[in-house]
């Protein structure tokens, strides 16, 4: 590959509109991204969304994208009608229920496939602690590491044993904030000993069994650095994440034009940091200019030394490494499957039975 080619390697954007536009194509046959992330503004049925990754894929180079989705269930869901929408983390929390928590997961990740979407930035592994998040709530599994480490397990399992990327969010921990990074940037002043304690046990229980990919919050933890949030520190991504819990996987930022980053930071500056704090994935969901501004900039930093070679050939072995595990051999989904497994009679059944079983449990609770 070209360098222009490797650094595309290292970026997921996002795009604008149901189709693949003229636009689009030019900005992918120049700058060679890696991987897309999908929005329920990319998205109108099955079909259609299937007709998308398969335009899409056809503009890769070398290998296949990285084709991405939020789709945690509940409110954070970007899959239109036609799909199967299980209800938030809480809910499944309340069923408490590893088989319940892996069938949901498998089930998503086989409608997921369906349409040719391979990765899944689920599941959040933040703990549901402070009752004044305004962003985590019902999206976490509960308030206990033991539980979030338990039904965090089980997702990642029925996505990645159906060949979809899990990744576990928000590193190393969101929910004990009261902003919303997508506003502002959150400061968590737990000290190191009660991060171990709490937010850090599920991210390390599922380093431990086998988690692909792992969300940087964009949280500013003095305990750990007292300049810079997660996102850009060296200290969390490669100290801690790397070196003290030994994640061999891929690190991918929260989208980096956040509140939380870009009130701070431009562009070109954060996707840097980013890289060179750990991080192999630099995500921008919206912006085209800003999507050309950070890749020039990666670009420029590696010719001119500020990022060593031997620094990007690491990510980039990463991200080779997981797109054989999870994307190779790659074939076209057939459209076939949509009709069969997209909606299915099964899947609506077993969402009908998680809703049963959480509201049994909290008449018991009464």
């Amino acid at each position: 590959m070209t360098l222009r080619e490797k650094v595309g390697q290292l970026f997921m954007i996002g795009f604008s509109g149901p189709s693949v536009s003229k636009d689009l194509v030019s900005l992918m046959g120049e700058y060679r991204p890696g991987g897309v992330i999908l929005f329920a503004r990319n998205l109108e049925s099955p079909a259609q969304t299937l007709g998308l990754t398969n335009d899409l894929q056809k503009l890769a180079h070398h290998e296949p994208l990285f084709i991405s989705i939020d789709q945690e269930g509940g409110r954070v869901s970007r899959l239109p009608a036609g799909f199967t929408i299980f209800p938030p983390c809480a809910v499944l929390g309340q069923c408490d229920s590893t088989e319940l928590t892996y069938a949901a997961a498998a089930a998503t990740a086989t409608e997921l496939r369906a349409v040719g979407i391979n990765m899944n930035l689920a599941p959040v592994l933040d703990l549901n602690t402070n009752s004044e998040n305004p962003i985590i709530g019902d999206r976490a599994f509960g308030a206990t590491p033991t539980q979030v480490s338990t039904l965090g397990l089980a997702t990642i399992a029925g996505l990645q044993d159906n060949k979809v990327i899990a990744c576990g969010k928000h590193f190393p921990g969101h929910g004990d904030t009261t902003t919303d990074s997508h506003k502002e940037l959150p400061v968590v002043t737990a000290s190191l000993g009660r991060l171990r304690e709490m937010e850090l046990r599920p991210f390390s229980h599922a380093i431990e069994n086998g988690l692909a990919t792992v969300m940087t919050a964009h949280v500013l933890y003095p305990s750990l650095d007292e300049r810079y949030p997660a996102t850009l520190s060296f200290a969390i991504l490669t100290g801690l994440l790397r070196d003290q819990l030994s994640f061999e996987g891929l690190i991918l930022t929260d989208d980096l034009e956040m509140h939380a980053i870009s009130d701070h930071h431009g562009i070109e500056e954060a996707a840097i940091k980013a890289f060179l704090a750990g991080a192999d994935v630099l995500l921008i969901c919206k912006d085209r200019d800003r999507q050309v501004a950070a890749m020039e900039a990666i670009h420029d930093a590696v010719k001119d030394g500020t990022i060593p070679q031997a620094r990007l050939e690491a990510s980039l072995q990463r991200i080779a490494k997981t797109k054989e595990r999870f994307l190779h051999p790659y074939d076209p989904p057939a459209p076939g499957a949509v009709k069969e497994l997209v909606g299915s009679q099964e899947h609506i059944a077993l969402l009908d039975t998680i809703r049963r079983t959480s509201e049994r449990r909290l008449k018991a609770q009464v």
